[in-house]
């Protein structure tokens, strides 16, 4: 898949010093950030690190303090309003499992004033979906199919996923990321993907965010992960040399280990002592993300 790029990239969402505690644990921890019209953005962080949390507050479904704005909506305050701009696809079914697919189409229809139904029923007919099928006679698999066409549906300027291939086999996965991107996705779209199969988004994003502890610890576009890190890959007899330069990260290849530096000014002699100890590439962003969760 192609990453997508657009000329118009205005904020859609502005995020200043949000944060959320439960009781005595900080959740999210002081969070600024902005994020444009027509982006893809990954959000990657360990278990407990924040993630979920933060889509929550985005979408008014959880107290917060500090302040979002979403494309000029308070989402506390302005719920139901945001949430007709905005759609959301959990990791777990949020559908009642008595319902039949019939019903719910017609049920989103008449609440959702941006819901499409002849739309969704022409995303449904490429599938195995019977529109008689209740939700508890659908696999997983199939659940997931059901969300998207409903999301598909809706003429919303904000889609929020949350580990929405969870538990899929590898053929729904990328069937769900191909149908998201080619008939979905266009430059007044927004998308916000959190996941743990980071290899299989990483030619889909244009933006992506790490989060520990509640804090971003990483900002950057898809496109300068080139000019921000380095990966060299050396030989055993010059492992000591690479780990007095302070690498971010090291991992074990067949003949030696490759390190991983962030930052490194093209004109500094520490890129010219990497150069000469073995040959230099854009680390992966699963490479990185470990480096950084492990650099702390």
């Amino acid at each position: 898949m192609n990453t997508p790029t657009t000329a118009r990239n205005e904020a859609l969402i502005t995020i200043n010093n949000l944060c959320k505690s439960y009781g005595d644990k900080r959740v999210l921890d002081g969070i600024d950030l902005q994020i444009k019209k027509g982006r893809i953005v990954g959000l990657i962080g360990p278990n407990g690190a924040g993630k979920t949390t933060a889509l929550k507050c985005l979408l008014g479904l959880s107290t917060f303090d500090g302040e979002i704005d979403v494309m000029g909506l308070n989402p506390l305050k302005q719920r139901t309003k945001l949430l007709e701009q905005v759609c959301f696809i959990a990791d777990t079914a949020i559908l009642p499992a008595w319902l039949k697919v019939s019903q719910a189409l017609e049920y989103l229809q008449g609440i959702h004033p941006q819901f499409d139904l002849a739309k969704a029923n022409r995303f449904l007919s490429n599938t195995s979906i019977n529109s008689n099928q209740k939700i508890s006679q659908l696999s997983k698999g199939m659940i997931t199919q059901l969300h998207l066409a409903l999301v598909m549906a809706i003429d919303a300027k904000v889609l929020v996923l949350d580990e929405p291939t969870l538990g899929l086999d590898i053929l729904y996965r990328k069937q769900f990321y191909s149908t998201l991107l080619n008939d979905y996705f266009d430059e007044d779209r927004t998308i916000i993907i959190t996941t743990h199969q980071v290899e299989e988004i990483e030619g889909l994003l244009t933006d992506l965010l790490f989060i520990r502890d509640g804090k971003i610890i990483l900002n950057r576009e898809m496109e300068d992960l080139e000019s921000h890190f380095i990966e060299v890959e050396v030989r055993a007899d010059k492992v000591e040399t690479a780990r007095s330069l302070n690498p971010i990260g090291e991992r074990s290849v067949l003949g030696g280990s490759a390190f991983i530096f962030e930052d490194t000014d093209e004109h500094s002699t520490i890129l010219e002592t990497l150069e000469e100890l073995g040959n230099l590439s854009t680390p992966s962003i699963a490479d990185i993300f470990v480096a950084k969760m492990q650099n702390q």
